[in-house]
This record gives structure tokens, C-alpha cells and sequence, in this order.
């Protein structure tokens, strides 16, 4: 037999190369993530720059109050249970959730956990469970950052997490807490250590698994492990044992599905399907020599706004015709997949705020900002309105390095460009910009902050019907008889 998706919840574990449930069938997980929720991202909700800043930014506008007042029921209406009725709906069985460590721990009294956090984290839960979603909790914003990227909201580009051991032991606490509170708990089938970590030296992150996981089974010992790679949960190369019950995650974002100049479009080719595969290969090949589980916690293209854009719906069309190869190759292994993302403002969700909204309205000029000076990584669609400004001044700066230290600063997998953007603009600049944002907000009643709230209740917005079609229609395809 085999698990379908949308039954009750219950306790599930690895067995070989899979996950199961009590009766050994299959269960393969499919779902999205609820990013930008409790670990709020700028491209997702237009803001610039990293959380605690765009937090502190709106507190200095608004008062602390109201500033409280507004992320409070913006969090009420991100997910409620009618985004997880829709979810459901599509035939798909799994929410990852991803959380700021800043929820649970207040850096200036880190000895006590603050309850909200958990408040937040058993609301998603209760609500899952009455649609019979499985939750994967995801820890995606650690004590001194783990990746140099804006997402793990350190509010610099160096992830001192590596740097200090304080911080370690703060998120290996952090989990035993999180883990006692969840022991038992069906709904929470997993928990995800370490979001998209990025330790130059490698060594320090699997050792740090390994005490992580030594620590969590004094209080838990059943919920299954997710284990991303490092470098971006892209790299297993220094990874050599295999940790009991765990599950090894990997984030196969295509190049194919972005907007990169000179990139012809996808077009169904053999070229570009053998390029998708042997990426996909790459980064589970310790898995496939492990025979352990996969699951592709992130993937998923970006999508082009038909208002600004006359090619759109082409562009569109052909990011959908790659989403579906991807989920082909995930098929012929039963790999499970959580694609970013659910709710956004319109860049890559399955679901988006309407423009129409009072939120949008109000954001959107700044937001078109943004993609002029190129501020998001992730939200830029190109970089010509700055290239007078930072060619030159990248062209100079690289004469004054040696050609070979150039490619010496980890993530290898960024050039010289790409670590000086991440400093410049996506860092300095968007602390700037910041301060714009919030700015917007000023003079703001509590009546008015909670209709700009409200703009992500489910009902205020619009279905991304395309991806959801795709996504529903794999969420229905037969899987792999017993392991």
C-alpha cells in the first residue's frame, strides 16, 4: 500500500531510503513553505534590507506599540485557516514553516524563551492539523547567522554562527525546547536544523549536527532529522556519516526559471532537461550513496508581473514548462519537495496580495524603487538602472586586488561582484532604504494599520492558478508501492 496525500496525520520515520509511516508505506511530502511569516523576507513583503531592521525601522516610526500592533496582525492574517483549506485542497500534505530564532530568544536576556514564540509556532500547527497537513519546523534564522545571506537576518554578510560556539549551544537549546514541546506531536513530522547553512570551513557544520542531534533525542527521540547541506543546502562534499531517522535536504533552485540576461528561455530542449537533471544529481549524490531519504526543501522559478512586463505571460508560460520537468525528475524517485513559496506580493507565491489592497498601494512605489536600484537579490529583475553607477566603481575596486584573490572569499559560488553587491547595495543601501520604508507608515492609526494587515488575509488575494494547477496535478500522481 501506499500513503496517499490528506490522510490523518501520524507518526512517521525513515526507513531506508524512505519515509513511512507506522504500516512501512511510503509517504512522500509534498507542500510549499510559509516564508516571510515568521521569518519575514524583503523580497516577500517589500520592505528592504534584513528583519530586525525593518522591525526596529517601523518601531521608530510608529512607536512600539503600534509597531507591535501591526506585525502582530499581520502574522494573524498571513495564515489563517483558509489558506490552509486551499493548501489542502490541492492534494498537497505538507507546510514547511520557517522561524526567526529572534521569536524564542531575546539577545540581551537569552537565558529565558519568550512564549509568543511558541504561540506562534502551536497556531500553524493546530490549524494544520484540522486539514491534515504535516508540518516541518525550520529553523531559518540562527544566532549570529549561519549563510552570509540576508534571510538569516544577521544584518551583515558574515555568518558568525561558525564564529562562536555561544551561538551554536544557543540553537542546539533552542531545539531541545522546541523538540520537548513537540515530542509526540504527529503534526510535526520534522524538524529542519539549520536552514541553507554556509560554514567556510565545513567541518564545523557536521560536527554541529551531530551534537544537535545527540541533544534533541534526550527529549525526543522519534521525529524524524532534516538536514541540509552546506554552501546553501547545495554541498555534501565533506558530509560522511549519516545521522539515525534523518532525512538530507537539499534547495535545487535552476538558473533556468530566473531572469538572467543573455539566458535563452526555457523551451523543453534536451540540453536544458539534461541540464536540470544533472543538477538535481549533483546535489543528492551523497544521498543516492547513503540510500537515504531526499526531500528538495526549496525550489521553484520566479515569475514576470504582466502589468509591467508584455512578455509575461510568455516568460510565465515557459518558467511553468520547467517546474513541470523538475517535478518529473523528482517523480522517478518519489522525492519529497516543499517549493518556495505560499504567499508573497507577487514575485514567486502561490498565492499574492492583490495590487488593489491598501498594503500594495501604499508599497508598491517603493518596491519599483528597489527593483530600479537593484537592492533585492532576489527581487531583481535586472540591474540596468545602477549599472553607470557600480560598473566603474566594481571595475575599480577589482584593480586593487590581485586577479587570483579575487575567487578566495567563501561562498566560492559568488564572484567578486556578487560579494561586493551583497555588502553594497544589498546590505549598506537597503539599511538606507530602510528607514524610506517606514517611513510610508507614518501618521498611521491602528484603524489603518490593520486594513494595510488585513491586504494578506487569503480573501484579498489573488491564486497564482497556473502553478497551482502544476502543483495539484503532481500532488494527485500515483506513488511507489511499499520500500
Amino acid at each position: 500500500m501506499v500513503a496517499t496525500a490528506n490522510t490523518p496525520c501520524e507518526s512517521l520515520r525513515v526507513s531506508g531510503d524512505a519515509i513511512v509511516n507506522a504500516a512501512g508505506e511510503r509517504v512522500v511530502l509534498k507542500g510549499t513553505a510559509l516564508g516571510g511569516y515568521l521569518n519575514m523576507e524583503n523580497f516577500i513583503t517589500g520592505y528592504s534590507g534584513h528583519e530586525h531592521e525593518h522591525r526596529a525601522a517601523l518601531a521608530g516610526v510608529l512607536g512600539k506599540k503600534k509597531a507591535d500592533f501591526f506585525f502582530d496582525r499581520f502574522l494573524h492574517y498571513f495564515f489563517t485557516e483558509a489558506d490552509a483549506e486551499f493548501f489542502s485542497s490541492l492534494g498537497m500534505n505538507c507546510i514547511r514553516l520557517p522561524f526567526n530564532y529572534r521569536h524564542f530568544i531575546d539577545d540581551q536576556n537569552p537565558a529565558e524563551y519568550k512564549k509568543e514564540g511558541f504561540a506562534f509556532l502551536d497556531r500553524v500547527v493546530n490549524i494544520c492539523s484540522k486539514y491534515d497537513l504535516y508540518v516541518v519546523l525550520d529553523l531559518h534564522s540562527a544566532p549570529g547567522g549561519q549563510n552570509q545571506d540576508w534571510h538569516s537576518d544577521s544584518g551583515i554578510t558574515k555568518a558568525l554562527f561558525w564564529e562562536f560556539r555561544v551561538f551554536q549551544d544557543q540553537a542546539i537549546e533552542l531545539w531541545k525546547a522546541i523538540a520537548a514541546h513537540y515530542q509526540g506531536n504527529p503534526v510535526v513530522c520534522g524538524y529542519n536544523l539549520l536552514n541553507e547553512p554556509a560554514d567556510p570551513e565545513h567541518v564545523r557544520l557536521t560536527s554541529w549536527y551531530e551534537r544537535a542531534e545527540k541533544a534533541i533525542r534526550t527529549v525526543d527521540p522519534d521525529t524524524m532529522l532534516f538536514i541540509d547541506g552546506n554552501t546553501f543546502a547545495m554541498d555534501f562534499s565533506r558530509f560522511e556519516n549519516v545521522l539515525p531517522n534523518a532525512v538530507y535536504a537539499m534547495h535545487d533552485y535552476a538558473m533556468l526559471g530566473f531572469p538572467i540576461p543573455g539566458q535563452a528561455p526555457y523551451s523543453g530542449t534536451d540540453e536544458q532537461k539534461t541540464r536540470l537533471k544533472k543538477s538535481f544529481e549533483r546535489k543528492v549524490a551523497f544521498m543516492r550513496e547513503q540510500k537515504v531519504p531526499i526531500w528538495n526543501g526549496e525550489f521553484g522559478p520566479v515569475y514576470a508581473d504582466d502589468r509591467v512586463d508584455v512578455e509575461a505571460n510568455k516568460t510565465n508560460n515557459s518558467r511553468f514548462e520547467m517546474l513541470k520537468e523538475q517535478l518529473n525528475i523528482y517523480h522517478e524517485d518519489q522525492v519529497s519537495w516543499s517549493i518556495w513559496l505560499y504567499k508573497d506580493i507577487g514575485y514567486q507565491g502561490m498565492v499574492y496580495v492583490n495590487p488593489d489592497t491598501p498594503y500594495r498601494r501604499l508599497i508598491d512605489p517603493f518596491v519599483a524603487k528597489k527593483q530600479k536600484l537593484a537592492l533585492d537579490f532576489w527581487g531583481v529583475v535586472n540591474k540596468e538602472g545602477v549599472k553607470d553607477v557600480y560598473d566603474p566603481f566594481i571595475q575599480g575596486l577589482k584593480k586593487m586586488i590581485p586577479e587570483h584573490l579575487q575567487k578566495k572569499k567563501y561562498p566560492h559560488i559568488w564572484d567578486f561582484q556578487r560579494h561586493v553587491e551583497r555588502v553594497v547595495r544589498e546590505t549598506l543601501m537597503s539599511e538606507y532604504l530602510g528607514w524610506e520604508f517606514a517611513e510610508l507608515f507614518e501618521g498611521k492609526s491602528e484603524e489603518e494599520l490593520e486594513e494595510l494587515a488585513k491586504s494578506f488575509a487569503f480573501e484579498n488575494c489573488i491564486k497564482r492558478d497556473g502553478l497551482n494547477a502544476i502543483l495539484q496535478k503532481d500532488g494527485q500522481r500515483l506513488t511507489l508501492a511499499q520500500p
